[in-house]
């Protein structure tokens, strides 16, 4: 998910998705420990997903304050 597409979203649905990348996030590192995961590249991309979220959601905070 690109930027612009994060800022399409609104605040709750951003919110959701942070969750659930979250928990995917954790699911993952809990198949890493075990010696399970397919695919670790997804751990990187999952967190910086969640930062990029996380981003949107701090600018558009801040730009309240602003006005």
């Amino acid at each position: 998910m690109k930027m612009d597409e994060i800022r399409k979203l609104t605040d709750e649905e951003i919110k959701t998705k942070i969750t659930e990348s979250q928990e995917e996030l954790f699911n993952l590192r809990l198949s890493k420990a075990q010696g399970n995961l397919e695919k670790p590249s997804r751990i990187n991309e999952l967190r910086k997903l969640v930062a990029r979220m996380k981003t949107v959601l701090r600018e558009r905070e801040l730009s309240e304050e602003g006005k």
